[in-house]
């Protein structure tokens, strides 16, 4: 792929498609939505709105560093806070495709409001390649797929959706963000998804479980790092297990710690993560988690199993 090229392609497309009206764009700090930001910024100027939706399913500290890393580019991000929204909506929900519906039509209807405030016409979001493969193969429904699974946007939410990125994979939008000047802790960073901790989180997704998770995701990434993985992170089990505390019998939280290599998503292999690396990470995760008595590694390929765990 000619990466200016597409990027010059990209930024015609987008003026010609929005024209004189005003655009929204989606933005969640990973590289995929990160790179459509850049490209609607340059294409469009004042008449796009930049927003950063806090559902509380992030990893720590990101609203705060999404809004300076933009800022540093001289782009203007606004953080809203949607937590007690996302969390109402996905109260008592265990199954996964479930879990996965409501947090795309709350993601949806939120934007909905904040595009009817702006009399805004368009949404812009990171929506890549893989993303619609798996949700047209019924693998999982992605949270930013609509029209390609005959949800119509314009008639559901009051906007249309533009996807800039749509028809190229990881690897090409990771090319497309390098050159448009975004910082290498962002086109490097690793994949996360649009559902965020949501999909972490097995059984019923909670601020007290998504907070647990989310320590527990920042150790491994902390504690892998050096191994430079496609992608490793934690999940919560919805089961108890059992462990010992002074003496005492208790029943605790278990911890997966998932680490994969792949280049496009669509395939992954676990990483062989050393012995000492996998020790330090569950020390850490039991000392700095009390309510933790097991933390175990995830061996599986992708196929048969998803890189998520929902």
């Amino acid at each position: 792929m000619d990466t200016k090229k597409f990027i010059e392609k990209k930024i015609k497309e987008i003026k010609r498609t929005v024209g004189s009206e005003k655009a929204i764009s989606a933005l969640s700090g990973g590289v995929d939505s990160s790179a459509c930001t850049v490209l609607a910024a340059r294409a469009l100027g004042k008449q796009l709105r930049v927003i950063f939706i806090d559902d509380g399913l992030m990893r720590e500290n990101e609203p705060r560093e999404v809004k300076k890393t933009f800022a540093d580019l001289g782009i203007k991000v606004e953080v809203l806070n949607y937590r007690k929204r996302f969390f109402a909506a996905l109260k008592g929900k265990t199954d996964p495709e479930v879990k996965r519906r409501a947090f795309r039509n709350t993601f949806y209807k939120v934007f909905g409001k904040e595009v009817l405030k702006s009399e805004a016409r368009f949404l812009i979001q990171g929506t890549i390649a893989a993303d619609i493969i798996e949700t047209k193969g019924g693998i999982k429904t992605q949270h930013n797929i609509l029209e390609q699974i005959g949800i119509d946007p314009q008639s559901s939410f009051g906007y249309k959706v533009i996807e800039p990125i749509k028809t190229i994979f990881k690897p090409q939008v990771r090319e497309v963000a390098r050159a448009l000047g975004l910082p290498e802790k962002t086109y490097k960073r690793m994949p996360f998804p649009g559902p965020g901790l949501c999909t972490r989180v097995v059984g019923e997704v909670t601020p007290k479980r998504v907070a647990l998770v989310r320590h527990a995701t920042r150790i491994v990434e902390e504690e892998i790092a050096s191994l430079k993985p496609f992608q490793a992170f934690a999940v919560l089990l919805n089961d108890k297990g059992t462990g010992v505390e002074k003496g005492k019998r208790k029943f605790g939280e278990i911890i997966v710690v998932r680490s994969v290599e792949s280049k496009d998503a669509m395939t992954a292999e676990p990483t062989k993560v050393p012995w000492p690396i996998l020790i330090k990470i569950s020390r850490r995760v039991i000392k700095e988690l009390p309510t933790v008595t097991r933390v175990v590694y995830e061996l599986t390929s992708k196929p048969p199993a998803t890189i998520e765990y929902i």
